[in-house]
């Protein structure tokens, strides 16, 4: 799929040691690097606006990853080593180019495999900005701030969870609203952003969502069956599944990391994919009815994946890091689209101290 670039920002295909994809730049090429992780069900195409904005010296990386858009498709993501294959890529990217040191940005799945990079390569970080990131715990089927599992096989998280008709239609490149429950476009519009925004690029946005590789190795992935509620555990492939508990990294390396760069944690107040009551996990749509047979508060409650990310994030200022949390208001899952002034002001400031 060849999604246009907004003027000023270029496409290449570029073949690291590890993987070949498309990855856009911006800026001067020898500016101060930028590299700009997106996240879930999106592509680089998302990042393009805050790539064009950025201060003067900075030029600005953008990959579409692994299982994503321009990626080669016979690659894939090894879910049971977590982020570690995304992070990889990203370093493998970054020594292509030449890059030693890089400011990273990363929204949502793109701030977990930032939690990875920092635990496995703090040297390479200059600072860290994540918009709406993934709890360090992963993404459904953990409960309370240590991130405990609520079955010991991750029922609940990966693949099993993921609405199939969304798939589907993703796989067909549907752009039509015919179907609120799993239209990617009413998807998008529904829960990236708060309604009733929607972005200038909607055609372009909703290319790069479209542009996910879906299949059993791919999105959603392959799934396993559980004794456990709901009667799925994640399977071995897929960036769904990467992000299942179980597979996450030993986090507690996060906060023996030396250097600790500071952390800039931008999310929106009303994101409904992230948050402390997410519509996208079991733990929330089975105590609203919407998934039967859901087993109850103590056994498989929402996640907190907004508590969670503090949690770990105080425990990493403790042990000697610094991080700044910024909630948006009026803002859901994207703040860097809907709210880019707000978001960049805060993002440059941090790029240019």
């Amino acid at each position: 799929m060849d999604i246009p670039t907004m003027e000023g920002v270029t496409a290449q295909t570029v073949t690291t040691d590890r993987l070949t994809t498309r990855v856009l730049f911006a800026g001067p090429e020898e500016g101060t690097p930028v590299l700009f992780l997106h996240g879930n069900a999106s592509n680089a195409t998302f990042w393009e606006e805050v790539m064009l904005a950025l201060p003067e010296g900075f030029r600005g990386i953008a990959p579409d990853q692994r299982g994503y858009g321009g990626a080669d498709p016979e690659k894939k993501v090894d879910a049971t080593n977590g982020m570690g294959d995304l992070a990889d890529d990203a370093i493998a990217l970054l020594d292509h180019l030449g890059i030693d040191k890089v400011h990273l940005a990363g929204h949502s799945m793109g701030g977990s495999v930032i939690w990875r990079i920092l635990s496995d390569y703090p040297g390479r970080v200059l600072t860290v900005t994540v918009a709406a990131p993934g709890s360090p715990f992963g993404f459904g089927g953990s409960k309370d701030l240590e991130g405990t599992p609520n079955f010991p096989d991750g029922a609940g998280s990966g693949a099993g969870i993921v609405n199939a008709e969304f798939t589907q239609r993703m796989a067909a490149g549907d752009r039509s609203e015919e179907n609120p429950q799993s239209a990617p476009r009413v998807i998008m519009n529904t829960f990236y952003w708060k309604p009733p925004f929607k972005p200038e690029r909607e055609e372009e946005l909703l290319s790069a969502l479209l542009s996910e590789h879906v299949g059993e190795k791919e999105y959603p992935g392959d799934f396993t069956p559980s004794e456990n509620w709901p009667g799925a555990a994640p399977g071995k492939f897929g960036p769904a599944n990467a992000l299942a508990p179980i597979y996450v990294a030993d986090i507690s390396k996060l906060y023996a990391v030396d250097p600790k760069p500071h952390i800039l944690w931008i999310r929106g107040a009303e994101d409904q994919i992230v948050s402390d009551g997410s519509m996208f996990d079991l733990g929330t749509l089975g105590k609203l009815g919407a998934v039967p047979g859901w087993p109850g508060e103590e056994v498989f409650p929402s996640q907190p994946m907004v508590s969670q990310t503090r949690a770990v994030l105080e425990k990493y200022a403790e042990a000697g890091g610094s991080f700044e949390e910024v909630v948006f208001e009026d803002c859901g899952h994207t703040p860097f689209i809907e709210k880019p002034d707000a978001f960049n002001e805060k993002f440059h400031a941090l790029l240019t101290q």
